[in-house]
């Protein structure tokens, strides 16, 4: 069962009744794990450039999408190794600002993984 987001705002998401002070990631699943930024901060100096690593990590097999949110002001981008990456599973991104991503997933209807970057 996908978990529905009820709010974001600068620093915080809530998903059904949890609120997290940090990235998360939304598995196919449903399970919400904290986002390893350090696998692309290792890479770029920043978080804000998902890796080829970070895709890797992030990427489930069977998902068909992955909705990024892509902060509050949309600073998080991907890189065109990570780009590649899905594209070479065949899973389709949408980047949106964080409030735009929350949307979208919310809305989604089919096998989607999130993530969702909660702060710039």
């Amino acid at each position: 069962m996908r978990p529905q987001i009820k709010k974001t705002k600068f620093g915080m998401i809530k998903i059904e009744d949890e609120v997290y002070e940090h990235d998360v990631i939304i598995r196919l699943n449903g399970a919400v794990k904290k986002r390893k930024k350090k696998l692309s901060k290792s890479v770029y100096g920043t978080s804000h450039k998902m890796s080829a690593d970070e895709a890797q990590h992030i990427y489930e097999d069977g998902a068909k999408r992955l909705i990024v949110g892509t902060g509050q002001e949309g600073m998080l981008k991907l890189s065109d190794e990570a780009l590649d990456f899905f594209k070479k599973k065949s899973c389709a991104v949408d980047l949106l600002a964080t409030p735009e991503a929350v949307k979208e997933w919310n809305n989604a209807d089919d096998e989607v993984i999130g993530v969702f970057h909660i702060t710039c």
